[in-house]
This record gives structure tokens, C-alpha cells and sequence, in this order.
């Protein structure tokens, strides 16, 4: 079992924990815990430039990144501000080893993979933020992405063992600015958004913040469109000198064209729509309210409670694309009626401390969470007279099917209840450690309308675990070793009418962490190997599911970060991935690749600053991807091609609050699919494109 894998590190850091002998005599400072760089930066706030020194996502404190061992990826919102882009996975690109995977029709950001393996979880302020099917995140509140390499089931709970991305939202800041950005793109694609931030009293106890987004944007896929309104308003209230709260919402209505792509085809356009446009748009409408309290006890202990409240609801129909017939030329499709609703509410009560044993320094960690989510879901597939469709020359308005009618109705909650801890160690000066644990215990039932079936019911209890440390060789280089483990429930019944055992995985990690050129660019480069069982495969002699399988991926990847002049900025990463099946069945066989996983990528953005004369504010930059051949389909031996693409910026700052911007992507019109699900759900990426953008300083 991986829990047992993890054992001898877990086994070395809890000695290193409780042998005193192992520690220096002289005795440090208190704040030590951390290295303080550049003063002005929190774990939370804005970043500077692309280089962030701080982080709350690897250990939920307050931490020099520096200091954490484990790799840890930060892309500020800076980086999507040069790229002229608000999409999530345009960012992801340049945290290395993250690949992009089923994005549900264009609707959401569904599942994407971590070091070879794939996940639909994300947070947002360390809260689980994508149970249901929620729209992608605006990039309108973001702050800055961040990915945590590696299991993190110890802190965050179940999940997938490659990683944990958690996106840190703006919140209100002391001065009072107001912010106005509009830009316009090809194929009609236009978006404005405000940031609005505001002292509600002469003494700054108070403050708010409203971000607020308007989009209406086309496709260079034909019949293919979106709208959206998002809104976020919070609010900051000092009550005394130790105790704050901290309110944050969000109301998002969005709507957009079902898209599943195009199939493979030779001499398909990547423009062609196989759905209808008569079947109107998919809407997505998410409500999202957070409030948090922190109460400094003393100088050392400080406690927090929060609690998370999102509300979803999707609906809408579309025709969806089947597999390519015999004739070459025409495939056929279903239409699915889809109608979801969902709830979360998650509260945490956490507790944080310093305090010396002897020599050694500590900064621990008490948390429990406790989450109660509920999801009804309806999805109709209707079948009945031929519903197919030429792939070259499309002709739509076709009746829609009537006929027999079939899919899921089911009613699902999920409570869970969880404990953990962490201790964050300074040894000596050089010398760190970290150990977690955690204790879930999760209870899931299932009511299937579909069947008539008797309500599934199961729980399980989880025990997490992980530990690391890291030795400062110089003041610059640092190296790390860190072991973890993760779960992950598996929804349904086998044969036997018992639960499926969860699936369970441990990842191991070495690493090395510098500064260069003066702390101006930070670097991390480690190498890992992870493992995951009990993956649900097809048992052949029943047809039915049994938790099998497993899968491993092991490899290396790479993250810069930094201003290496005063004019130069950079941010960058490289990966490379065995990711495959161990043990899988007559459909996903041993040896199998994982979807979507390029073995091989790469990113690199790099930005020039004037400094000095007419020019100076505005800037000059260019940005590089590449990504690797992939597994088109799972199990089978269709891949997608290798690509790489170009893309080209400029900001002009005319005067002190106001800067144009020019964005081109995809220089040379490179013909590239960015993802697929099958050989029939394959999305094809952008061609050259352009987008013309405006900034106001209110």
C-alpha cells in the first residue's frame, strides 16, 4: 500500500522530531522560521514583477518558498496581464507538467493534469472550489495560481496524487485606485472589466473592493460564441488591533455553444462546427460567498475560522459528436438534455503557532474541516431516426431526434469530516523540516432516480501523511526531499454490491532550490516519482468495474522565475513525464500512456521594460510553448502531434495612467490540437490571432 511506502521518511523526519541530540546548541530567533525577503510581499497580496517569495498554498502559513521543501509553482497575475489573456490554462502552461485535458464542452475548467496525472479538483483561498460543474474562473479577481507539486492530500484532503493548483483572489488593499481595462480580438471577442478598490473610513479599518467583468466574444469556430457578467464585491474590517474580517463573494452568469471539437479526419477545417446552432446555448450561473476571521491571541498563536458557501446551477441541450462512419465522410451524433444543480459549504477552524522545544523552532499547524456538498443531476440522451452530420460540408437545421430516451437522474451528497496537523521545524540555520498528517473520515450516498435502485452508501475513513526537509548548502542554493501519500474515493458498486476501495497514491520528490543574480531570479529543479492504485478498471468476465489498476509517473521539471535586470523579467518551466498504466484491463492495457501527458514541455515568457526617455513604463516581450506528442484516447494507439507556438506583445504607456496594449498570439499560424478526449472530441487551438487592449488609471 502507498501509506506503507511512505513509512521510512515519514519514520526519519519524526525521529529527526523527537531526538534533541540532533540539534545545535545555540539557540535562534523566533522568526527564523521564515527568510524574509522583500518585505512588501505576503503570501496573498500582489506580486511584483513574476518572482513571488511567498506562499500560503504548500503549507497554509505564511512561508518563504525558499524555505518549503517541496516544489512550488507561482504565476502572478502580471503574467496573464502581459499575455493579454484571462484564461486559466494559458497561465498553467508556465508552471511546468501541467497538461490540459477534457474541458466539458468549453464550459469549465473540467479536469487538467499534474505531473502525469489528472484531477478535477482546484481551490481558491484553500478551499475546495470545483465540486459540480463550475464556469472557469475569472481572471478579473485573481491575484495569483498557484501549484503544489506532488500529493497534498495531508493538507487539503482527498484528491489526485500530481498536484494541487489554488488560486489566491484579490483582496481589498489600503490605497484607493480605480482600475479600467477593455480590449478587443479577432473574431469579434470583446471584454471589459473594473477593479474598483475603496477605504470606507478616514482610518483604513475598513476597506472594499468590487471587481467586475463584462465579455461577449465569438470563436474562429463557426456558430460558436459565449457570454459573460461576473462580479466580485468583498470587503476588509479591522474590529481591533488583533482581530479582522475578511468577506469575499462572487456572482458569475455565463453562457456558451456545447463544443466538443472536431474529429480525426485528414483535410478537416478546425473551424467546423458538428453540433447544431439552433440548440441554443449552455448556461452556467455560480454564486460564491466567504467570510473569514483571524484573531491574534498573542504575538505567537493566532486563530482563524471561515466558512465557504457555493451554489451552481448548468442547463441546457446540444448535439454531441459520435465516431467517424464507415464512409469517411459523415458521423453521427446524440443529443443530451443536461440539467445539474449544486451546493458546498465547507468551514475550517484552524489554529497556528510558534513556539521553541530546546533549540528547535516550530510553527504548527491545528486544523479541522468539515464540507457537506450535494448534486442533483439529469442528463437525457435521445435516440431515434438517423442524426448524422457531413463533416466537410455541414448542413444544419436537421429535426432533432424523438425517440427512446436515456441517462442519469441521480442525487448525490458527500459529507466528510477531517483532522490535521503540521509541524514547520528550524532545526539549525541550515536545516529544515516539515511533517503532516491528516484523518478524514467520508460518507457519500447516491440516489438513483434512473434504476429504482437502492441508494448507494459508503464511507471510508483516509489517513494522509508527508514530510519533508530541506539543507541550505549556501544562501543561495538549497536542497529538499520530501515523501506523501493521497486518496481518492471511487464512487459506485463492484460486483460484490460493496464500495470500491479509494484509490491511494504516493509521491516522492528531490530537489534543489536557488537564487541567482542577486535573489533577482529564483529556480527549482526536481525530480519525482509517483504511483497511484486502486484505479477502477473493466473486469472482462462481469463488464463491470473493479479498483485494480494502477498507474505511475516519474520524471523532472523545471520553474524560473525572476527580474533579472530592472528592465528584464522572466518566468519559464520545463517537464518531462513517463506517465503510464502499471496494471490496467482488455480496454486501457498495461503500458498504456495517460492521456493527454506529453512526455516533453516547455515554456518560457520573457518581457523588456524601458527604463529611461519617451518610452519609458512601456514594455516589449515574447512568449514561447511547446508541448510534446500526446495519447489522444486512452488505451488505444491514436496520439496528437507535437506543436509550439509563438506569441508576440507590446504595451505602450502614453501617459502615466494610460497604457495600449497589443497582443499577437500564434505567430506562425501553427495548425495545433491542444487537447482531446477521443478521436472524435478533439479540440484544435487558436490560429493567429490579435488582440488590441486599453488601461485606464482612474
Amino acid at each position: 500500500m502507498p501509506s506503507r511506502k511512505f513509512a521510512p521518511l515519514a519514520g526519519l523526519a519524526l525521529g529527526l522530531l523527537l531526538d534533541p541530540a540532533f540539534a545545535e546548541e545555540n539557540t535562534l530567533e523566533l522568526d527564523a522560521i521564515s527568510v524574509t525577503t522583500d518585505a512588501y510581499e505576503s503570501a496573498t497580496g500582489p506580486v511584483t514583477g513574476y518572482r513571488a517569495t511567498r506562499s500560503a498554498s504548500a503549507t497554509k502559513t505564511d512561508t518563504a518558498i525558499r524555505d518549503i521543501p517541496q516544489s512550488i509553482s507561482v504565476i502572478p497575475a502580471t503574467v496573464l496581464k502581459d499575455l493579454g489573456s484571462t484564461n486559466v490554462e494559458r497561465a498553467l502552461e508556465f508552471a511546468g507538467g501541467v497538461s490540459k485535458q477534457n474541458n466539458f464542452g468549453g464550459l469549465t475548467l473540467y479536469e487538467y493534469s499534474v505531473r502525469g496525472f489528472t484531477t478535477s479538483e482546484f481551490y481558491q483561498d484553500g478551499f475546495s472550489a470545483n465540486r459540480g460543474y463550475p464556469s472557469t474562473p475569472d481572471a478579473a479577481n485573481i491575484e495569483r495560481i498557484e501549484v503544489l507539486k506532488g500529493p497534498a492530500a495531508s493538507l487539503y484532503g482527498r484528491g489526485d496524487p500530481g498536484g494541487t493548483v489554488n488560486i489566491v483572489t484579490k483582496n481589498p488593499q489600503p490605497e484607493a485606485f480605480t482600475t479600467l481595462q477593455t480590449s478587443a480580438g479577432s473574431w469579434d471577442r470583446y471584454r471589459t472589466a473594473v477593479d474598483v478598490n475603496t477605504p470606507l473610513d478616514s482610518e483604513g479599518k475598513v476597506l472594499s473592493r468590487v471587481n467586475l467583468a463584462v465579455e461577449d466574444n465569438h470563436s474562429f469556430r463557426d456558430h460558436v460564441q459565449s457570454k459573460r457578467v461576473f462580479v466580485a464585491p468583498s470587503f476588509s474590517w479591522q474590529l481591533d488591533p488583533d482581530t479582522s474580517l475578511l468577506v469575499e463573494s462572487e456572482f458569475v452568469r455565463h453562457s456558451s455553444t456545447f463544443d466538443r471539437g472536431i474529429v480525426d479526419a485528414a483535410g478537416m477545417s478546425r473551424s467546423t462546427f458538428l453540433g447544431e446552432p439552433n440548440d441554443g446555448d449552455i448556461d452556467n450561473h455560480n454564486n460564491r460567498l466567504q467570510a473569514t476571521l483571524e484573531h491574534h491571541l498573542n504575538d505567537a498563536w493566532k486563530l482563524r475560522l471561515a466558512s465557504h458557501y457555493k451554489q451552481g446551477s448548468l442547463w441546457g441541450d446540444a448535439s454531441e459528436n459520435r465516431a467517424l462512419n464507415p464512409d469517411g465522410q459523415t458521423i453521427n451524433r446524440r443529443y443530451r438534455e443536461r440539467s445539474m444543480g449544486w451546493h458546498d459549504s465547507i468551514t475550517q477552524l484552524e489554529l497556528r503557532g510558534l513556539f521553541d522545544i530546546g533549540s528547535w523552532q516550530h510553527e504548527l499547524l491545528v486544523g479541522t474541516e468539515y464540507e457537506d456538498y450535494r448534486k442533483k443531476e439529469r442528463v437525457t440522451a435521445i435516440s431515434g431516426s438517423p442524426y448524422a452530420i457531413d463533416i466537410y460540408t455541414p448542413v444544419y437545421g436537421q429535426a432533432k431526434p424523438n425517440g427512446l430516451r436515456s441517462g442519469t437522474d441521480f442525487f448525490e451528497q458527500t459529507k466528510s469530516h477531517a483532522l490535521n496537523l503540521q509541524d514547520q521545524i528550524v532545526f539549525t540555520d541550515r536545516l529544515r523540516g516539515m511533517v503532516g498528517a491528516r484523518f478524514e473520515h467520508f460518507e457519500q450516498s447516491i440516489d438513483d432516480f434512473t434504476r429504482n435502485a437502492p441508494a448507494s452508501r459508503q464511507t471510508h475513513d483516509a489517513f494522509t501523511q508527508r514530510a519533508g526537509l530541506l539543507y541550505q548548502l549556501t544562501p543561495q542554493v538549497g536542497v529538499f526531499a520530501n515523501a506523501s501519500t493521497s486518496f481518492k474515493p471511487n464512487s459506485g458498486l463492484g460486483a460484490d454490491n460493496k464500495p470500491f476501495k479509494p484509490e491511494e497514491g504516493v509521491g516522492y520528490e528531490v530537489g534543489i532550490k536557488s537564487e541567482l543574480f542577486d535573489d533577482r531570479l529564483s529556480a527549482t529543479l526536481a525530480a519525482f516519482h509517483i504511483e497511484k492504485e486502486n484505479v477502477l478498471t473493466l473486469d472482462p468476465a462481469t463488464n463491470l468495474n473493479r479498483a485494480v489498476g494502477k498507474a505511475r509517473s516519474q520524471g523532472v521539471d523545471l520553474q524560473l522565475t525572476g527580474q533579472v535586470t530592472d528592465a528584464v523579467r522572466v518566468i519559464g518551466a520545463f517537464a518531462y513525464i513517463d506517465a503510464e498504466v502499471t496494471k490496467g484491463d482488455k480496454s486501457i492495457p498495461a503500458g498504456s500512456r495517460i492521456l493527454g501527458v506529453a512526455k516533453r514541455s516547455g515554456s518560457l515568457l520573457g518581457v523588456y521594460e524601458f527604463q529611461d526617455g519617451a518610452l519609458r513604463g512601456s514594455d516589449l516581450g515574447a512568449a514561447f510553448t511547446y508541448v510534446g506528442d500526446r495519447s489522444g484516447e486512452a488505451g488505444t494507439g491514436f496520439e496528437l502531434p507535437a506543436y509550439h507556438t509563438v506569441d508576440l506583445l507590446a504595451h505602450y504607456k502614453a501617459t502615466e495612467n494610460v497604457t495600449v496594449g497589443l497582443n499577437l498570439n500564434n505567430l506562425f499560424d501553427e495548425k495545433y490540437y491542444e487537447r482531446s478526449y477521443s478521436n472524435y472530441w478533439i479540440n484544435p487551438g487558436e490560429p493567429r490571432n490579435l488582440t488590441v487592449s486599453l488601461t485606464l488609471n482612474l
